[in-house]
């Protein structure tokens, strides 16, 4: 199996972009893995500190490698790690990827520790590829009455980008451009700023990542990768058709207590989820 980097490079130059979908359990991985399979598209399986929490560091990553072949590239990601101490948990666990999110901090502390990240990372003797985040784009994946609090409208400046690539070394960058974590419950759609992710691409010389991508429209994704985004993150949009399929199937039979038959529809949902937004980001590739 290729790695990660040559996945993500391969994408660049094809014009398209890698899905990342997060994942709390098996039965959204299987859902996400065959969504992957049935299109041939590599696929990141992305778990956040919540997730790795709940299934486990070393566990979610054994699952990931049953799940990877030639033919599948299924790749793992430690998704918005906040602690340095989580980072190298992650790595030292076999994740190809891992993210340092020190957005919330002042630009030289964020650079520091991400540089920290990164000189771990290359350490390892693996190819671990390592994301940065500046801009703050909320931190809940959840349905949302409200903008959230951690929010911060103010959009990633090209220039800080680069500054923020250069010296902390990272692989991959997340900007704020217009997304947010979570979805607004009143269905108002975020705004991408196509044009300020071509300024941060060219700026920072690294490959970039939409984060936020629920409720996004299919028209801003295709100008996002068009622009130069090379992976969407997607989590939101999985918890919600998880739990839409889950509430169906106890409704449908109340004496149901087999949980492989009463999670069933809920599988599903996440493994047409995953389909759609698969084809769409690799609707673009030559």
């Amino acid at each position: 199996m290729y790695s990660l980097r040559e996945a993500i490079v391969a994408a660049e130059k094809g014009g398209f972009a890698l899905g990342h979908f997060n994942i709390s359990d098996s039965n959204q991985l299987n859902a996400v893995v065959a969504a992957a399979e049935k299109l041939g598209q590599p696929v990141i399986i992305g778990v956040s500190e919540g997730e790795r929490e709940f299934v486990g560091v070393r566990e979610v990553a054994a699952l990931v490698q049953a799940k990877r072949s030639e033919r599948q590239p299924v790749y793992l990601n430690a998704d918005h790690t906040y602690s340095i101490e989580g980072v190298k948990a992650a790595i030292d666990a076999g994740f190809d990827a891992v993210i340092f999110d020190g957005s919330h901090l002042p630009l030289a502390e964020n650079i520091e520790k991400t540089r920290e990240c990164v000189a771990y990372a290359r350490a390892s003797g693996r190819d671990v590829l390592v994301e940065g985040e500046i801009g703050r784009i909320g931190t809940s994946s959840k349905l949302l009455d409200t903008v959230p609090d951690d929010f911060d409208a103010e959009l990633t400046n090209p220039d800080e980008a680069a500054q923020f690539v250069r010296e902390s070394g990272v692989d991959l960058l997340a900007p704020a451009v217009g997304t947010m974590h979570g979805r607004l419950k009143s269905g108002v759609e975020p705004k991408i700023d196509a044009a300020r992710i071509a300024k941060i691409r060219e700026a920072a010389g690294v490959p970039l990542v939409l984060h936020g991508g629920s409720g996004s429209s299919d028209d801003d994704f295709v100008a996002a990768i068009k622009a130069g985004i090379a992976v969407v993150h997607i989590n939101t949009d999985i918890r919600v058709a998880y739990r839409k399929g889950l509430e169906h199937d106890l409704a449908s039979d109340t004496e149901e207590i087999a949980p492989y038959r009463f999670l069933s529809e809920g599988v599903e949902g996440v493994e047409q989820l995953a389909e759609k937004y698969i084809k769409l980001f690799s609707s673009l590739q030559s």
